[in-house]
């Protein structure tokens, strides 16, 4: 299968885009508005959305709290 069509995660994010985004917002009028559209939904996606199976945080929130538990001091040099 050619595309994110052979993967079911990406088959889920790409239905999701297209509920949240295209479906709700479009159209659009020209293609720099589209670009934008798009951008700030990953924005969103990936930084600001509340993620009920990460503690109903922002995925980038429970990145930065989990590699401030992960990495120490003593870890950074170590090799």
């Amino acid at each position: 299968m050619a595309g994110s069509y052979g993967n079911a995660m990406a088959e889920a994010l790409n239905g999701t885009f297209k509920a949240e985004l295209i479906h709700r917002r479009g159209p659009w009028k020209t293609r720099a508005q589209t670009e934008i559209a798009i951008y700030e939904w990953i924005s969103w996606y990936n930084n600001a959305r509340i993620h009920t199976s990460i503690g109903d945080m922002p995925p980038i929130e429970y990145e930065h709290q989990y590699y401030a538990q992960t990495i120490t001091p003593a870890s950074i040099g170590a090799t």
